[in-house]
């Protein structure tokens, strides 16, 4: 496993810092908060939004595999940047909560978080490093209170890396790195797994890696309109630089594409953390950490049945201001383009060891054309932060919040946010549902709404607060956006609303 490619130790030092820094008129950075090990450190995850407007995400408190600082957090974050630690992990005997959440927190229908630990948990069969346990898969309340519904046992997979996703059916479905029933290379043991659990915390094994369909899918799933669940694995596969599956809620896989099966890897190869994400025209887009024109990485985008197409080389530019090496996936933003980080690339920069570069904020658009919009450590010190490890995430204010691994005021990393100039928008939990289905539909300053409307079709609703609407799915709605008319103009939703029949 690639990890330690990306993992230097910190430097300590204890202050705080927040960063206002205008790149453009229309384009604002952000840094929201600077860790300081007393409310965590190290975000290897990026933020989700929940039902208050808030943000919630998880420090893993791991610098390197052998370096703990702390077992890892569970965090809430206004959008103006005030943090409250929700949880601090092995907070129980022997760890048994889980420790080092390396994954990003899903939010569910049911308004509760959900996500896994890479370590800690009820089993210490897993062992590396100094890490224990094969981790667990836990839920907490957006007021912090924890539970842990699964610890894996090795034959059922450890160390979750990636994210959970809650499907049509109602289960989870995510991925371990490592375990399962078929055995790779040392240190570790097994290639990896696919799984389904229920949110009372029953987990069914649906498939374990064998190395020829791939090994160590350190990133989580995406459920297609389709109804398949779609995801990737950093290695293994028919030239051993990574895979795309497809899988059904079943269990049957199919591997979609091999990575480096061009000459040179010009395809790309090692996709890493990155989950693929479902555009409108029903193709999948993702990110690779490696391969590609220059060997930097890649943008590529590719069809439901497995034909793949390299959008973007990095490093296509002089001195690679373009970017290095996209660690995470893509999110489609409102515009209709794609943004995302690169951990290493961008301006030059001596603060930032190993590599000089500090990663950067891009833009992509369908066409493939690619624009740098921001790159880190261009403050004294780094204090906004270095190597975005994880994806942005865009709120419904418009803007794109992310976490930066290293840097800020303290070396222990960041939370951050990015103005491009993008208006607010509504989202819809969940973005799917039958005739009669309970939709949240969240929001900013939605009081005094005075209508909501399903493609067209008129709903009932209930202001719940200035960032939450309930609504059902009304009779003869169609698939198509969701409206909301506020006081202030007419909010549609940022996907479309599929009507299930």
């Amino acid at each position: 496993m690639k990890l330690n490619f990306f993992r230097t130790n910190a430097a300590l030092m204890l202050t705080t810092l927040i960063l206002l820094v205008a790149a453009s008129p229309a384009q604002t950075f952000t840094t929201l908060q600077s860790f300081d090990v007393t409310d965590g450190a190290y975000p290897y995850a990026g933020l989700v939004q929940g039902t208050n407007g808030n943000f919630y995400g998880t420090t893993s408190g791991m610098n390197t595999s052998a370096n703990s600082i702390s077992p890892g957090t569970v965090f809430k974050i206004t959008p103006s940047g005030t943090l409250t630690t929700l949880y601090s992990f092995c907070s129980q005997s022997g760890c048994t909560d889980g420790d080092h959440p390396y994954g990003a927190l899903v939010l569910a229908v049911d308004g509760n978080f959900y996500g896994t630990t890479g370590y800690g948990g009820a089993n210490d069969a897993c062992q590396y490093n100094g890490n224990v346990g094969c981790g667990t898969v836990f839920k907490i309340t957006p007021s912090g209170t924890l539970t842990t519904l699964h610890s894996f046992n090795g034959a059922d997979g450890w160390l979750p890396w990636g994210a959970l996703v809650q499907a049509t059916d109602g289960n989870f479905y995510g991925t371990t790195t490592e375990g399962g029933a078929n055995a790779c290379p040392p240190p570790f043991d097994g290639c990896g797994t696919v799984f389904k659990i229920t949110s009372s915390g029953t987990l069914t094994t649906l498939h374990s890696f064998n190395g020829a369909d791939g090994s160590e899918p350190l990133g989580g799933l995406v459920q297609a309109t389709n109804g398949d669940l779609y995801g990737t694995t950093e290695s293994g596969g028919a030239n051993g630089d990574g895979t795309v599956f497809k899988i059904i809620p079943g269990g049957t896989l199919t591997t979609l594409y091999s990575f480096c099966s061009q000459s040179g890897c010009t395809d790309g190869a090692y996709p890493y953390m990155g989950v693929l994400i479902q555009a409108t025209d029903g193709n999948l887009y993702g990110t690779t950490l490696g391969g590609g024109a220059h060997g930097a990485g890649t943008v590529f985008k590719i069809t439901p049945s497995g034909t793949l197409t390299t959008l973007y080389s990095f490093c296509s530019q002089g001195g690679c201001t373009d970017g290095v090496g996209p660690l995470e996936g893509l999110v489609r933003a409102t515009d209709g383009n794609f943004y995302g980080t690169t951990g290493y690339g961008g301006a030059f920069n001596d603060n930032c060891p190993p590599s000089n570069t500090c990663g950067t904020i891009f833009k992509i658009t369908p066409s493939a054309t690619l624009t740098t919009l921001y790159n880190f450590c261009s403050q004294s010190g780094c204090a906004d932060g270095w190597l975005p490890f994880a994806e942005l995430v865009q709120a419904t204010n418009g803007r794109f919040y992310g976490t930066t691994l290293y840097g800020g005021a303290n070396n222990y990393g960041t939370v951050f946010s990015l103005s491009v100039g993008l208006g607010p928008f509504v989202e819809t939990l969940p973005s799917y549902g039958k005739v009669g289905t309970a939709v949240k539909i969240l929001g900013t300053n939605l009081t005094g709404a005075t209508s909501v409307t399903f493609n067209g079709t008129a709903a009932k609703f209930k202001v719940v607060s200035k960032s939450e609407i309930k609504t059902t799915v009304p009779e003869g709605a169609t698939t198509g956006y969701v409206k909301v008319t506020t006081p202030k103009g007419t909010l549609k939703s940022n996907v479309v609303f599929r009507v299930i029949r």
